[in-house]
Parts: C-alpha cells; structure tokens; sequence
C-alpha cells in the first residue's frame, strides 16, 4: 500500500523511467499527447508514491483516495504511472489507444486505477466535488485530488466548481493545476489570459500555493501543507511546469499537444532524455 517514503533521488530515478515509457508509447501507438504528458511527471509521480493513499492490489479499496484526471487526454503519464506502481501489466501498453484495449485515448475506466472517464474539459472538478462531499457524509477520512489542465482554466464550469467547493467546505479536496502555459493552439495566455490565476483561485476561497512542478522538494512540501491546511477550504496547487519537459524540442510548443514522435524523433529524444 501507498504512500510511501521515498527519497528525491529515487523519484528523479521514476520520473526518468516515466518519461522514457511516455514516449515509447506514444510512438508505439503514432497518435496521443505528449507534451502535457511530459509536463505532470513529477506531479503524478510525487502524488502517488508519496501522498495518496492507495493499493493497487485492491484498486477499488473503500477508504483510498481518489484522483481524477480532468485533463483527460494526458493519458500516456496516467498509464505508465498506474502500471508502474502495479495496477496493470505493462504489456498493456501494446494496446495503447487501440480498438479493444483498456488503455484508451482519453483516460478511462477500463484501466484499472482510474476513477473517471474524462475528456471533455471543465468536469472534472465538479466530480471531484461530489466524491469529496459522498466521502464527507459516508463520513470517511477520504481526500480526493483533481489535477487540470491550464487551458481548462479556461472553462466556466471549473469555476462553478470553484465556487462551491469553499460554500459547502470541501477541505478533503485538493486541485493541481499543471500550469505549462501551451495549450493546443498556442501559448495559454494569448488565447484567453488566465492571471493572475493563483490570485483568483485564491479569491475564490481555496488555501493557495504556487510552486515549481518539477521540483520533488516543492511538491512534497505542497501536499504536506494540503495535510496540514485548516480543513474549512479546498486547497489548490498552482504548479508552474514546462509542456513536453524532458525533451528539448518538445518544450513549449504546441505542435506537440497531441503529436506523436516518429522513429528518428524518438532516437533524438530518448538518446537526450536526463533526470530533471
């Protein structure tokens, strides 16, 4: 069972792994989305190693935390963190966004460890809202994480969900922004500016901590500080990271939202690929 303790080392040595998968399987596949993959390796990794509470020889324990991927389409890093902690065989990854296979485009249930089909932007918060409150009434020490996309921010639907979670006083919550700054059409703040975002959330009602998302230290201090955090908010982390981090040509364009690396791409990539 998770969390476990687990030193900075060892979770560069995971993120290394994780991001040597992502983009096999990317390429395996020819279709999917590596860049906001790339970009949430340390947060997923840290999350899951670390702070939620889980066994993945019993994905459907009662009293586990819950996470929900409301950026759904970030599929390859949900993958390739479940079946490394031992939700799945990794010989699932042959079927990647294959008709038949459990490890769909958009992250879905199918795939053991996730709670939530998603895909359609701007939901997943809500849900995450409704499984917190259920937790709360069942009256079990639940927490339930929701990480979301930049772009999404963009949503109003996350922002009705923002709203209600500080009404009815969802402490058990806790939303990660994967702040990359590129969504599919160009640079997120170009399109439909989101700052001051942290200062919103913020004034939103939610416990507010802006962090580097591929800093180990800072995500562990993060989520120890949502363990800690006076219980009558919803906590968020604002975490600044880079879209496709790991791989130089890949970071910060958006050409690789939802591109796929051919063979001579992949070679360059992974013969460059070093621990952040």
């Amino acid at each position: 069972m998770f969390p476990q303790k687990l030193s900075i080392e060892e979770l560069r040595d995971k993120a290394f792994v994780f991001r040597k998968e992502i983009l096999q399987i990317l390429h395996d596949a020819g279709s999917g989305h590596p860049g906001g993959s790339l970009s949430a390796v340390e947060i997923l990794s840290s999350l899951y190693y670390c702070q939620l509470r889980h066994d993945p020889k019993n994905p459907k324990w009662e009293n586990r935390d819950r996470v929900i991927i409301s950026k759904g389409h970030a599929t390859p890093v949900v993958y390739v963190t479940l079946a490394n902690l031992g939700y799945f065989s990794k010989n699932e990854y042959k079927l990647y966004r294959k008709f038949g296979g459990n490890l769909q485009g958009h992250v879905h249930v199918k795939a053991p460890g996730v709670e939530f089909n998603t895909g359609s932007l701007g939901h997943g918060l809500s849900v995450a809202n409704g499984m917190a409150l259920g937790a709360r009434l069942r009256k079990k020490d639940v927490n339930v994480y929701c990480l979301l996309g930049d772009g999404e921010n963009q949503e109003g639907s996350v922002w009705e969900a923002a709203m209600m979670a500080p009404q009815i006083k969802l402490g058990n919550v806790c939303a990660i922004v994967d702040y990359n700054k590129v969504q599919e059409n160009g640079p997120t703040n170009e399109i439909k500016n989101l700052e001051p975002l942290a200062e919103k959330w913020h004034n939103f009602g939610w416990e507010t901590v802006e962090i580097d998302g591929h800093s180990f230290s800072e995500l562990l201090i993060a989520f120890d500080r949502f363990n800690k955090h006076d219980r009558a908010k919803p906590f968020v982390i604002i975490a600044h990271t880079v879209k496709g981090k790991g791989v130089a040509f890949m970071e910060a364009q958006a050409k690789w939202h939802g591109k796929a690396p051919d063979a001579k791409q992949l070679e360059e990539a992974l013969g460059a690929l070093k621990k952040i």
